[in-house]
């Protein structure tokens, strides 16, 4: 009998250090099917957060861009952000200074039937597009929701080939400051 968790889940590194691409296997049938996507010994042998203080759900239409989303210290966060229905162009962007990859993103593409998510550590901003009709995707946090610590940098401001050229935004997503102008207050 295997050690590994049934079903097995597999931990993809992005070209971020601490940003994986968490890949569950998926077992299908005639009723659908079933994946396991969090075993705590697990993601603790991977170095990742397990204890999470708060989880979200949001649903979106296409050509919805949600991003770039982060909270600074001392309230900032490890994310892990799943796509249960639909398909989404998901970015981590490094925004830690002594990052030998600082200003750098990584893309994944998040779908309800590959059931994958992403992990992000602190000190990555977060932003997604929509990418088919509808997509729900649902996520947990480290930290709580402080207004006081959120931040954001703006969408069209790293390079990032978005695949969308007039994106649905939030009035607050459209007016955050550009990557140039951000000063960092995070670290590795």
């Amino acid at each position: 009998m295997s050690d590994l968790p049934y079903p097995k889940i597999d931990f993809v590194a992005t070209p971020l250090d601490g940003c994986f691409e968490i890949r569950p296997t998926v077992v299908s049938d005639r009723r659908g099917f079933f994946a396991k996507v969090f075993h705590k010994p697990l993601w603790q042998k991977h170095g990742l957060c397990t204890e999470f203080q708060e989880e979200y759900l949001t649903y979106s239409v296409r050509d919805t861009l949600r991003g770039l989303h982060f909270q600074v210290p001392p309230m900032q966060h490890a994310k892990v952000v799943l796509c249960a229905r639909g398909e989404v162009f998901d970015v981590a962007l490094d925004l830690r200074r002594d990052s030998p990859t600082y200003g750098q993103h990584a893309v994944i593409n998040l779908s309800g039937t590959a059931a994958n998510a992403v992990y992000l550590p602190p000190g990555f901003a977060h932003g997604f597009c929509v990418t088919s009709d509808e997509a729900l995707l649902y996520y947990k946090q480290s930290s709580v929701y402080s207004p006081a610590h959120d931040g954001g940098i703006r969408w069209d401001s790293a390079k990032i080939p978005w695949p969308v050229n007039d994106p649905i935004l939030s009035e607050r997503d459209k007016v955050f400051q550009t990557l140039s102008e951000f000063e960092s207050p995070f670290s590795l």
